[in-house]
Order: structure tokens, then C-alpha cells, then sequence
């Protein structure tokens, strides 16, 4: 399989890209840009109600953060003429037929001009409301599919899904797809459609009933959960993720399809400049809870691959599927995206970089005064931390219960304050728990096969890296992906 040129196949290309304002999206049209200015058009589609509040949140949310530097200054005084010839913003809302594009000129167009559609759309929130990550994560993959069914010239449907639709199974993760239905624990009668009708019975009930908003969102994100656990899926995201993987592969037909399944996404490893990072996920919220001085201990197995992946080769990994499908049709294929086999990472070691940066870089407090860490506790099962928080919150707990009875409710601020921080600690524990106990390594043959195949046949293959094997994780952790979360969360 030849791949040829990179840039030549970008060239006069028009790109449909869901999902806009997101972490990847950003990257990939940034990368774009830069190295293919030819590029016939970009079309991005941004969740908003009309057309003024979607360019609103394009210069706010998408050109105007720092990560478009580089093109500002190559581009110089023309840049902003250069985004408005090469970028068309869309509003539109993925859970609707037509992608929610009402304008038929626009939808007309989009049918005639697409080439390569990208679905980045998603909610990646663990703990979401089930109504909502079923709308954006499964139903939105049905929509996505039956735009591209619309577009005359497409040449590739890429959809990005993530590794984790394995659930909490162990050993080696391969490359294989999901037929409707499937379940991780073999209980039968997983259905979509029985999904949504869950949904709206369960939001048509509890309207009945006269629940609060507040009420309603719990109760969603409670059903979410239900409703994964019950098909073996550990939470809400994965659960809808793995559903819109088999949307894909039901409904694509002849469409040419990829599936791209990256690990957990961190910074930029090198482009368009090291570091720059959006949000803060889950390693990321360690990270910075132990450098406040928060985190106190770890809840996991030290020596437990965490599998991580810079977003630029994430993105790199995307342009360059995305060619070998267009040029190569063949049928479905799934990409996972990650480091667990090529250049494995563990949570010893991030233990270790982030003791090391935060001891010679230390936090600055409110008070303006330096946070000392230190080494935190290691609890290496569940029992272990069950037993601590006995121990060291639930006994108080219960004393403050009996002191709050004896004395008229003296302490039911207080009370409240503690059961509910004790609360929110227990459900993210039993979210992130399979994560932090993870024991698999995801099988990248697949991916291997296209790096080497570009190795062999892309004309600008230092330009679309994507393997991770490249990477020393403690030069990367120490001066790139710890520093770009500080520099995010202070900016």
C-alpha cells in the first residue's frame, strides 16, 4: 500500500469537521492550515443556537487561543482574511437529522463539496447525564453516518472513539469492532432504541412527579450508570462510545469508515509547540491536587501501565488513517492510538516526575507561601481504602451524627458539609475505580501497520509522527506536559 503525499491529497480538499471546539478538533485544524494552506476548505461544525453565536464562539473558543500563534505569525497581517477564505463555520447540533444544519443552500452544498468527514463530536465526561451522552455519543454517530450516506464526493468517514469501549477486561486489548448488541458480559437484549425509550419513559416519569432540575440530572447520571453496569461497561462515556462504534459499523454501508480509538490524550509532544493542552483530565487532576498539597494519598497499583498519548500525534494518526482509507478502501478498520505496547508508562512513574517537579518547582498558595509535598500513601486495593475511610472520615461522621442529635441539630452544617464531600469522594472512586486498577495493554497491530506503511511510502512522514516509542516520558513529563498544565491552569 502506497501512501504518496500527504500534502497533495489535502490539497483542494474540503473537510467536514464535527465537534469544533474541542480538544482534537482545535489541533487538527490548527495542523491543517499550517502545513496545507491549499487546503480547499474547512467546515466546522460548532454547537450553537444560530450562526452570530457560533462565529462568537469560533474566535473565542477555537483562532483566538494561543495554540494558533504559530499560524498568526506565519500568516502575519493576512491571517485573519486567511481564516475567513479556509474556515466555514457551521452551527448545527449533532443529535439532529441534517447534523441540525437548518440552511438547505448550506446543507446542499456540504453534500456536494465534503471529501472527508471527521467525527470528533462527544461528550467525554465520565459521570454524564445519560439522556445527554446517549444524544451526543451514540445517536450522534447514527446522524454523522447518515450525513456522509448524503455526500456525493466522499472519499472517508473518520470516526474518533476511544480504547476505553474495552470496559475493565484485562490483558491484551486487540483491534476488533463491536456488532449491535454486543455486550462485554454477554447479557443479551442491548438495543438502542430500547435505550432511548428508557430514557424518555424515565424523563417523562420523574416530570410526572414533579422533579427538581437538579433532581432530574442525578437521577439521569444514576440511570446512566444502571444502564452501563448492566451490559458490562463500567460508566456512562464508554458505554454510549461503544454504542456509537456499532452505529458506525451497522449503518456505514459502503461508506469507507475508520474508527480511531486513542488512549487518554495529553499535551502536545511537539506541535505546533510543546505543551499546549485544553482542560484537565484525570491524570491531570491528580497532578495538580497533589502539587496544592489536596492529595494525601493514591488509590491504585503503582505498577499499572497508565496509557497515555500526546494529542499532535492523536491528530497526526487521524490525517494519516484518513489517506489510507481514502486511497485504499478496505473494510472497516480500527486504529488504537496509544503508548501501553510501544513505549509502556506506569503510575510509578508519574508518581516519581510529580514528586520531582513539584519538590524543585513548588506550588504558590493562596497566602503566596510554597506547598511542601511529599511522598502520599499508596492504597493498592479497595479494601485498603475502605478501610481508611473508616478510619480517618466515617467515624467522625457518625460522632457528629450522634452529637448532632443530642444537641437539637447544633452540627447539621457541619454534618451535611462532611456526608456530602464523603459522598462525591465514594462515587468518583467507583467511577475512576476500574481506570485506577487497569490491567490491559492495548494491542496497536493495526496502527503498527500504518506507521510502517508511512515509514515506507509518505513522502512527509517526520511531518505526520505518531509513534509514541519516540517519546522519553521523563523529559516529556518534567519540561512539556507538567509545566503546560501549570501554565493552563494560571493563565
Amino acid at each position: 500500500m502506497e501512501l504518496g503525499s500527504a500534502l497533495q491529497f489535502l490539497d483542494n480538499k474540503s473537510i467536514l469537521v464535527t465537534g469544533g471546539t474541542g480538544f482534537l478538533a482545535k489541533i487538527f485544524v490548527e495542523k491543517i492550515l499550517r502545513v496545507q494552506p491549499n487546503v480547499k476548505k474547512l467546515y466546522l461544525l460548532v454547537r450553537a443556537a444560530d450562526h452570530k453565536s457560533a462565529i462568537h464562539r469560533f474566535h473565542h473558543e477555537i483562532v483566538g487561543k494561543d495554540l494558533f500563534r504559530n499560524l498568526k505569525e506565519k500568516c502575519g497581517i493576512n491571517f485573519s482574511s486567511f481564516i475567513s477564505q479556509k474556515i466555514t463555520v457551521i452551527p448545527g447540533d449533532l443529535t439532529h437529522q441534517d447534523l441540525g444544519v437548518h440552511d438547505s443552500d448550506l446543507l446542499q452544498l456540504l453534500c456536494k463539496e465534503v471529501d472527508v468527514l471527521l467525527n470528533l463530536a462527544a461528550t467525554t465526561n465520565f459521570d454524564e447525564r445519560y439522556d445527554v451522552a446517549l444524544d451526543l455519543n451514540t445517536l450522534g454517530a447514527k446522524y454523522v453516518v447518515d450525513f456522509a450516506k448524503k455526500c456525493a464526493k466522499l472519499q472517508v468517514l473518520v470516526h474518533v472513539s476511544t480504547a476505553y469501549v474495552s470496559g475493565e477486561r484485562s490483558g491484551l486489548i486487540v483491534e476488533n469492532s463491536y456488532r449491535m448488541g454486543e455486550t462485554l458480559n454477554g447479557v443479551t437484549g442491548l438495543d438502542v432504541n430500547i435505550e432511548k425509550q428508557v430514557v424518555e419513559d424515565q424523563l417523562h416519569l420523574l416530570r410526572l412527579q414533579g422533579a427538581s432540575d437538579k433532581e432530574i440530572t442525578i437521577a439521569m447520571k444514576d440511570l446512566g450508570i444502571q444502564r452501563a453496569r448492566l451490559f458490562g461497561w463500567p460508566n456512562t462515556y464508554v458505554f454510549t462510545k461503544a454504542m456509537g462504534e456499532m452505529m458506525v459499523g451497522e449503518l456505514k454501508d459502503i461508506i469507507p469508515a475508520v474508527i480511531i480509538r486513542p488512549t487518554i490524550v495529553t499535551s502536545t509532544y511537539k506541535e505546533p509547540f510543546p505543551g499546549w493542552v485544553e482542560g484537565i483530565r484525570t491524570i491531570d487532576s491528580l497532578a495538580v491536587g497533589y502539587a496544592k498539597g489536596k492529595l494525601t494519598f493514591f488509590l491504585g497499583d503503582l505498577e499499572a501501565i497508565v496509557d497515555v498519548i500526546p494529542a499532535d500525534m492523536v491528530v497526526n494518526a487521524i490525517i494519516v488513517a484518513m489517506i489510507a482509507e481514502a486511497r485504499h478502501q478496505q473494510p472497516q478498520t480500527i486504529y488504537q492510538v496509544g503508548s501501553s505496547i510501544r513505549n509502556p508508562l506506569r503510575y510509578s512513574n508519574l508518581q516519581d516526575y510529580g514528586f520531582r517537579y513539584f519538590t524543585k518547582n513548588p506550588w504558590i498558595n493562596k497566602d503566596g507561601k510554597p506547598v511542601i509535598v511529599s511522598k502520599v500513601t499508596v492504597m493498592n486495593s479497595m479494601d485498603s481504602f475502605q478501610r481508611y475511610m473508616a478510619f480517618r472520615y466515617l467515624l467522625l461522621l457518625k460522632g457528629l451524627e450522634l452529637a448532632n442529635a443530642a444537641f437539637c441539630h447544633f452540627f447539621q452544617g457541619v454534618y451535611s458539609n462532611l456526608n456530602r464531600k464523603i459522598n462525591w469522594v465514594m462515587r468518583l472512586v467507583d467511577i475512576y475505580r476500574p481506570y485506577l486498577f487497569f490491567n490491559a495493554t492495548f494491542d496497536d497491530l493495526n496502527t503498527e501497520k500504518l506507521r510502517m506503511t508511512a515509514r515506507t511510502s509518505l513522502v512527509e512522514n517526520d511531518m505526520f509522527y505518531f509513534d509514541p516509542i519516540s517519546i522519553d516520558w521523563e523529559d516529556y513529563f518534567m519540561n512539556i506536559h507538567i509545566p503546560g498544565i501549570v501554565k493552563y491552569i494560571f493563565k
